[in-house]
């Protein structure tokens, strides 16, 4: 039983929760035959370069300007309103539940665990292994104690105090929490969740709008193209500043090939220079690409799409960057 179950929320279930835009629901079936079929292909094909890295400006990042510094995967690290916020920390060296097997990291993290600056809030997007790692996050909260808040969706809260982890606050779609000074919200996305073969979709997952005085952010987690987007632009109009609704975008990219198994849990570039304009950024960072081989497009293709697509769709080349991993985005002006 969910104990958080609404029966007016469509995305909330008796048992758990449910993607109310889904119309077809991948089998295990259907995984075994993309993997079979991946196979017979020699899928996927190895980079023809490996993703870039360059060292990070640690004494700037922890300085007073607002910034983002891609870390690896969705792991970035904002400094906004006066705090240090990291998003979904995985540190470890495989996406998955035990050290020898799993997605490996092609790429160390861009600052290891032991170089962050004290952090302030983790906010965690959903539970699947290559957003939440359970190493990572008992050594940011040993390491952080009381000081660190763990803003996380429904039903994740309840993990983390298994793992020892009581600071936290869960939030459903649309509920809000304030922090000295920074409001962070959970907003819908398409995706969904599990850690093991019996808890498929027992905890929610979303998106995190962030705002701070006279800053807004916007973490995508990992979702699918769909209305959510043009969705959440719409009820949070009345926080739009000369027709924007946040200064940067977290924005995933990969992890989407074969179209017919990820469509509806991961965005192409091309849906997410979309899901950009429909969101209001002013700018985005692409994140969701170049640390672990989840899929079957090598890893060094989403940053080489996105540029394509960024220049059909008439952006300038900083609205949305594919930041070298240990690399940083600084706010410019007002």
């Amino acid at each position: 039983m969910n104990p958080h179950y609404d029966p007016g929320k469509p995305h909330h279930t008796s048992d758990g929760f449910r993607d109310p835009e889904a119309d077809h629901r991948t089998s295990f079936r259907d995984v075994l035959a993309w993997k079979r079929d991946s196979r017979r292909a020699g899928l996927p094909k190895p980079p023809a370069a490996p993703t870039p890295v360059v060292e990070p400006d640690l004494d700037r990042i922890a300085g007073p300007e607002t910034s983002a510094t891609f870390i690896g995967h969705s792991t970035v690290l904002l400094r906004m309103g006066g705090l240090s916020i990291l998003t979904d920390p995985v540190f470890s060296e495989r996406a998955s539940p035990v050290g020898f097997l799993g997605p490996r990291r092609a790429v160390p993290p861009g600052i290891t665990l032991d170089r962050l600056p004290p952090i302030d809030v983790v906010v965690i997007s959903h539970g699947h292994y290559d957003h939440l790692d359970r190493a990572s996050v008992r050594h940011l909260a040993r390491r952080g104690g009381d000081r660190t808040l763990f803003v996380v969706p429904l039903g994740v809260g309840q993990l983390l105090k298994r793992w020892g982890i009581d600071n936290s606050v869960e939030l459903d779609w649309w509920e809000s929490h304030l922090y000295r000074g920074v409001e962070f919200m959970l907003t819908p996305a398409r995706h969904w969740s599990a850690r093991g073969l019996r808890d498929r979709n027992q905890m929610l997952w979303g998106a995190v709008a962030m705002f701070a005085d006279g800053f807004s952010c916007y973490f995508g987690g990992d979702s699918g193209y769909g209305p959510h987007y043009r969705a959440t632009r719409q009820h949070l109009a009345g926080r739009e500043r000369n027709g924007i609704l946040f200064d940067l975008s977290l924005m995933p990219i990969g992890a989407y090939e074969p179209r017919h198994i990820m469509k509806a849990h991961h965005m192409d570039p091309e849906e997410a220079v979309t899901a950009h304009r429909e969101i209001g950024a002013r700018a985005s960072i692409a994140i969701h690409w170049g640390c672990f081989q989840l899929t079957d497009e090598p890893l060094d293709e989403p940053p080489q799409r996105l540029a394509t697509a960024r220049a059909a769709a008439g952006l300038e080349e900083d609205a949305f960057v594919a930041l070298p991993v240990g690399g940083s985005w600084w706010r410019t002006g007002a």
